[in-house]
């Protein structure tokens, strides 16, 4: 049984033109994925494709416009009060910037152990500091005494993502959202961050929804590859596939500007042509193909759905050009 099912989720805002007329934002747009306990699935995009969005629709920060999901068989759709806040001690979110989700003048200590007051958990001070402690070592930061009089001014950026992090561990919860986690780290650092997430996975079995705009931060431990453009997933897989054998155009391109190493081993650079299309004014048939490299005449009339994730994971613009 999958810890996470998301079934056809759409999240669209409204809103007015300059000229008062109402257009609407398919930010999320049919997305479909599965999360089993203990995997991580990376998910992979561009800026504006909608990742956020998505992480934000499932914690229930947003309200979906439709569509189910189910967390433990039980759906959370539109989740309210005791229920809402009970499914919290179950899922967490890691937010990009360090930075702005820390409170500058709480200490360490009070900022992890915060959510153990919020939901009523620990009440008695030492233990409460002992679960703090653990928290803080599981995330990185050894020893666990020397950072709970400090402020977040105090850390470095990657001190500082790791409070993050045992702020989200501190109620030991079966998912975590990670929304661009490394993203704003030195590169050294990001390692050592992600190092940190992958010894949660193997010593907790924690499930991540890893969001990523980058392919290679994704390679390095995720189980499974979900590939996002303009508001769904074109293409979802075994990470070893994904990287070794992808299908869909959008994917190609994304691996093509990987660095790698060994010259042998380089792909020729694909490089997109013009703007990601406006979320507002979807692309008529597929929506990938005003930028497609290869795309033929038929791509800009019919639209077919991604109906083989998996093994083959094929990509619908493949499947329209075969067929």
């Amino acid at each position: 049984m999958s810890l996470l099912e998301v079934n056809d989720l759409h999240k669209h805002f409204s809103l007015r033109s300059g000229l008062g007329q109402s257009l609407t934002v398919r930010a999320v747009d049919g997305i479909s994925f599965d999360l089993a306990q203990g995997e991580v699935l990376a998910l992979v995009g561009e800026s504006g494709c909608g990742k956020s969005t998505l992480a934000l629709t499932l914690m229930n920060l947003e309200v979906s416009t439709s569509g189910k999901v189910l967390f433990n068989a039980k759906e959370i759709t539109g989740l309210k009060g005791r229920a809402l806040k009970d499914l919290r001690r179950e899922i967490q979110m890691i937010f990009q910037d360090p930075y702005e989700s820390l409170n500058p003048l709480m200490t360490i200590e009070e900022i992890v152990a915060e959510p153990l007051k919020v939901h009523g958990l620990a009440k008695a001070k030492p233990e409460r500091t002992q679960r703090v402690k653990k928290a803080l070592e599981d995330a990185g930061l050894n020893p666990a005494e020397s950072y709970l009089n400090r402020r977040p001014h105090e850390l470095s950026g990657g001190q500082r993502q790791r409070v993050v992090i045992a702020a989200a561990l501190v109620l030991e919860p079966s998912l975590l959202i990670a929304d661009e986690p490394v993203s704003m780290l030195d590169v050294s650092i990001r390692a050592e961050v992600l190092g940190v997430l992958e010894h949660l996975k193997l010593e907790r079995s924690v499930a991540m929804l890893f969001i990523t705009h980058d392919l290679g931060t994704a390679a390095h431990f995720a189980d499974r590859i979900a590939v996002m453009y303009l508001g769904r997933i074109v293409e979802l897989g075994e990470t070893k596939e994904v990287l070794e054998n992808p299908q869909h155009p959008y994917t190609q391109a994304l691996l093509s500007v990987i660095p790698v190493p060994n010259p042998r081993l380089r792909r020729k650079h694909i490089i997109l042509q013009g703007d990601p299309p406006n979320p507002i004014h979807i692309p008529s048939g597929c929506r990938f193909h005003p930028r497609c490299p290869v795309a033929i005449a038929s791509c800009s009339k019919t639209e077919v759905a991604l109906t083989s994730v998996g093994e083959n994971h094929q990509a619908a613009c493949l499947l329209l050009r075969n067929s």
